[in-house]
């Protein structure tokens, strides 16, 4: 199958009724951001285009596109523009069920930690609160916001970068000094509908160079 992006017809001309663009590049992380506005209105949401994407500085970006039911740019990245702060909430398998009620399109004054039956935890740098249930957190401060090509006028699209300036890891999830994975069984987004989680791991060791000598392993 082939099709063309700016033809004018696109997957359908194609003879596909939904977009296969979403299923063909995962798993993708879930960034479950939450944010605080200028108001003080607390905001909780999914992203699935999201991702770490330095190690040193720690940094990572959600994309969020579309506009808000009221108008005018979502509340995530609303709020992060305004205050300059967000944190990362890892979505896992056990808060799957309050990672899909939090996307919903609710008004912005609507509190979706209320909403979704999940505790606010305070952090330690930034104002957002962090989910309290969520054994990962990540506290960010924006470092940039990078207006990208939307879909049409009516639509915004912005991609928002934040360093990571705290981290909260959950004491059970530490095995011999490492992050168990399998412990945190964290959830990842295909297309669609169709959401996947992470119940095995396998380790790979970097080959030497030149090649046939002893395999190194990646530095932490």
């Amino acid at each position: 199958m082939y099709y063309e992006i700016e033809d004018g017809k696109g997957h359908r001309g194609a003879g596909l009724e939904h977009n296969p663009w979403y299923a063909l590049v995962g798993p993708r992380p879930i960034g479950w951001i939450s944010t605080l506005s200028l108001g003080g209105v607390p905001n909780l949401a999914p992203f699935s285009f999201f991702n770490a994407i330095s190690a040193s500085p720690p940094m990572v970006m959600f994309c969020a596109n579309g506009v808000h039911r009221e108008g005018g740019i979502k509340d995530s990245q609303l709020n992060a523009r305004e205050t300059g702060e967000f944190v990362q909430n890892m979505a896992v398998w056990d808060l799957r069920i309050q990672v899909n009620d939090s996307s919903s399109t609710a008004p912005r004054a609507v509190d979706e930690f209320e909403l979704a039956g999940l505790t606010k935890a305070p952090s330690r740098l930034v104002k957002p609160p962090r989910v309290a249930e969520s054994p990962v957190s990540l506290e960010c401060r924006v470092i940039k916001v990078v207006d990208l090509p939307s879909a049409g006028p009516e639509h915004t699209n912005a991609m928002v970068i934040g360093k990571v300036v705290a981290v909260h890891i959950r004491d059970d999830v530490i095995v011999d000094g490492r992050v168990d994975v399998t412990r945190l069984r964290p959830i990842s987004r295909f297309g669609y509908s169709d959401y996947t989680v992470v119940d095995s791991v396998f380790e790979m060791l970097r080959p030497s160079w030149p090649p046939g000598g002893v395999r190194e392993k990646k530095p932490d």
